[in-house]
């Protein structure tokens, strides 16, 4: 803070006129130092984003923080105001403010830059020149200028958004024309404590734990064992026993899981082939049916799941360095000792990114349990059964329930959840922490 407080002053004092004119009318430097073009452009900045305030901006953000004050009344012909447009239009605003305070800020570096190249005697940078070098060292700098702009409103504007929701009443009766309003933190209370929430939220949440781990273990080491006994010399016909499971990955998931549900449902073909051997026919995705129905959908996932997992093993089994098993099998070591000292350290090591992209994306696997058991609403749960993951009772209750607050809530903790655990897990595994070990 000391060094930043002594460059401010040492920028106050050496600072030209012109230069600190800049910090009110933005160009204002690079005119005085020669550089037209630049300079016009900052200015026509300064004026584009005045006119922008003046027009709409400064409403927008007002906007943002009162979400409205004027409630629409059909029958008095007044248009009230709708806050979810408010609320986008005050993050647009944000970003936008935020867009031109880092143009502000480039602005007077620029200037301050060109002050001290004409007391040094340098010439100055030229406009053409700067062309050129973002046609050539810079061309990073305009091939994203434009996906930048694109992410920032098409994907940071709705995460803003969504983040945004879980802190206010937006949902259920309180939707436009009806004024919404902050509330802080008060939908998270909600989920912990009220008992309409709290219960089902603790239920969902401890078996969608349960879940991620139980998917992400089972299918690493499912591929893994798949991968290690394909590349055994002894089996013949490699490409032919490979092909199977590509063959499971490349039909579309949601195909399969219909395939599965029908193969255990009543009339399907498992439980014809029960009830052809005298038995009954056993409701595998009925209501009833909590832990049968959470192992078929572990294995399903399982089937989806494995193939990849599979070739990428392949991938990394193929660069091992196979004098460590030559020096291993010479020491004594079983195949086992030979799997868990060998195999498993540089498999680890060369997957953890990938396997935690597998955690994340089991722990928000959406499909599995809608495809296979969706729609069901058990009692002892609230708009969810025992098998609903978090993302599956999200979308119950914001798409199919309007519990639009809750429903954002619910994905700020999905969010912080995982971010969380992959942060943690990622820093102490040795893809970080020994990262020149097979190298």
């Amino acid at each position: 803070m000391k060094s930043k407080g002594k460059q401010w002053k040492n920028f106050i004092q050496h600072s030209s006129l012109a230069v600190k004119l800049s910090m009110v009318i933005m160009g204002a430097g690079h005119l005085r130092y020669g550089a037209i073009a630049k300079g016009l452009i900052y200015l026509m900045m300064e004026v584009s984003m005045v006119c922008y305030f003046i027009n709409r901006g400064w409403r927008d953000l007002k906007g943002f923080f009162t979400l409205g004050d004027q409630r629409t009344d059909a029958w008095a012909g007044i248009e009230g105001d709708n806050s979810i447009v408010m609320l986008i239009m005050g993050i647009f605003a944000w970003i936008v403010l935020a867009a031109f305070l880092y143009f502000y800020v480039q602005n007077i570096r620029g200037a301050y830059r060109m002050q001290k190249r004409r007391e040094q005697g340098l010439p100055q940078i030229t406009f053409r020149r700067e062309l050129s070098s973002l046609l050539d060292q810079k061309f990073y700098v305009l091939v994203l200028a434009l996906p930048v702009a694109g992410v920032c409103i098409f994907n940071v504007l709705p995460i803003l958004f969504m983040i945004l929701i879980a802190f206010t009443n937006y949902g259920g009766k309180v939707v436009p024309p009806e004024l919404v309003d902050w509330v802080g933190v008060d939908n998270f209370k909600k989920l912990l404590v009220l008992s309409k929430f709290a219960p089902t939220f603790g239920r969902i949440l401890s078996w969608n734990l349960l879940w991620a781990v139980l998917s992400t273990v089972l299918n690493y080491f499912a591929g893994l064992g798949l991968a290690l006994l394909l590349n055994k010399e002894c089996v013949k016909g490699k490409a032919f026993w490979r092909a199977f499971p590509i063959l499971a990955y490349a039909i579309p998931g949601f195909i399969t899981l219909l395939a599965f549900k029908f193969m255990f449902s009543y009339g399907g073909p498992i439980n014809q082939l029960i009830v052809a051997h005298g038995g009954k026919a056993f409701g595998f995705l009925d209501l009833d049916a909590r832990w049968s129905a959470r192992l078929i959908g572990l294995l399903v996932n399982c089937w989806i799941s494995v193939p990849s997992i599979m070739l990428l093993a392949t991938g990394h089994l193929s660069n091992r360095d196979m004098t460590l098993y030559e020096a291993a099998k010479m020491d004594g070591a079983g195949r086992w000792k030979q799997f868990w000292k060998l195999t498993m350290p540089y498999m680890i090591f060369a997957t953890t990114p990938v396997l935690l992209g597998q955690f994340i994306g089991n722990f928000n696997n959406f499909g599995i349990f809608y495809f296979l058991r969706g729609g069901l609403y058990m009692d002892g749960y609230f708009l969810a059964s025992d098998t609903d993951l978090l993302i599956n009772w999200l979308y119950n209750l914001s798409i199919d329930n309007n519990y639009y607050s809750i429903g954002a809530a619910i994905s700020l903790i999905i969010f912080l959840i995982t971010s969380t655990i992959s942060l943690l897990v990622y820093v102490k595994s040795p893809s970080y922490r020994e990262e020149d070990t097979f190298q």
